[in-house]
């Protein structure tokens, strides 16, 4: 005992930043599991969860059996699939020429830049987009009316087949930048010598990217990709919370939405948890079998 007293006053600094994560961890993480039994209970007026009737898989029949089900699930999972197939590999791509860059002057101004919409809220974003793009005013239809390109404006926020677009684009201009700082900090890990003999061996530097940039951060790569597999039904609930209007109600209508409305609008807490259990299992099975195919990909099965 006295020898672990010894060493939290030697790491004072550090064990209070331990401590504090861990604490965040307990209250926002393990304290609210007790609260998962709301998905098999009917939380009913001046019931605690405790004292509150089973109900067992009634509120998980309701959801699968309901018109919103197939709905809310195409939207997430297309939302998601579209946010992986182009701000995963982005991040990468923008990192590899961030590297190719030597003077560090102008690298660190083009990260700055770019890291800069990741500490912006999405209501500052959206007010940003909303003077672009709105449908009376917007510099966007403006311009192209000004130079006669459209006969009249467009509402681009208020049109559901431009809604999942627009959330895409926003969502790698926001976080693409950002998502590079792992991947410039595994290439900055990369020995220099390796670059030196590819050189006098004659490889161009394409050559040297895929020969040894992109190997040795893979396994880097593969654990982005297993913790991205994880939230791959979040689909950007702050940010269709947002930008979602009652025109864009049914493209926008995604699981965790689906969730706030019927949770928090609707005070039905024991369907809502029970949807957000369904997709809390569904994250852990896919990060599960990411892993598996992680392990597959580096044992060289593929």
């Amino acid at each position: 005992m006295k020898k672990l007293v010894l060493i939290f006053r030697k790491q004072g600094s550090l064990q209070m930043m331990a401590l504090i994560g861990l604490a965040f961890i307990v209250f926002f993480r393990i304290v609210p599991i007790y609260g998962l039994q709301l998905a098999f209970k009917e939380l009913l007026p001046g019931f605690t969860i405790q004292k509150s009737p089973w109900v067992g898989l009634k509120h998980f029949r309701n959801f699968f059996l309901s018109g919103d089900f197939g709905m809310v699930m195409r939207n997430t999972i297309t939302l998601s699939l579209a946010h992986l197939a182009i701000g995963f590999p982005l991040p990468i791509v923008f990192a590899l020429l961030l590297n190719e860059i030597r003077l560090q002057k102008t690298k660190a101004l083009i990260q700055g830049i770019s890291y800069l919409p990741y500490f912006l809220s999405w209501v500052v974003v959206f007010g940003v987009l909303n003077g672009i793009l709105a449908f009376q005013g917007g510099l966007l239809n403006d311009i192209l009316l000004s130079f006669k390109l459209i006969k009249e404006p467009i509402s681009y926020l208020g049109t559901p087949a431009l809604f999942k677009p627009l959330m895409v684009v926003s969502a790698v201009w926001k976080d693409a930048g950002w998502g590079a700082i792992i991947y410039t900090a595994a290439i900055a890990g990369i020995d220099e010598q390796l670059y030196e003999a590819a050189r006098v061996d004659g490889a161009s530097k394409f050559r040297q990217v895929l020969a040894i940039t992109i190997p040795l951060i893979i396994p880097t790569i593969i654990i982005m990709f297993i913790l991205r597999c994880g939230s791959i039904l979040d689909a950007g609930f702050d940010q269709i919370l947002v930008f979602r209007n009652p025109i864009t109600h049914d493209v926008a209508n995604i699981l965790d939405i689906f969730v706030y409305d019927v949770g928090l609008q609707q005070g039905r807490f024991g369907y809502a948890t029970a949807v957000g259990l369904f997709k809390s299992v569904v994250g852990f099975c896919l990060v599960f079998g990411a892993n598996k195919l992680a392990s597959r990909f580096e044992m060289g099965f593929f």
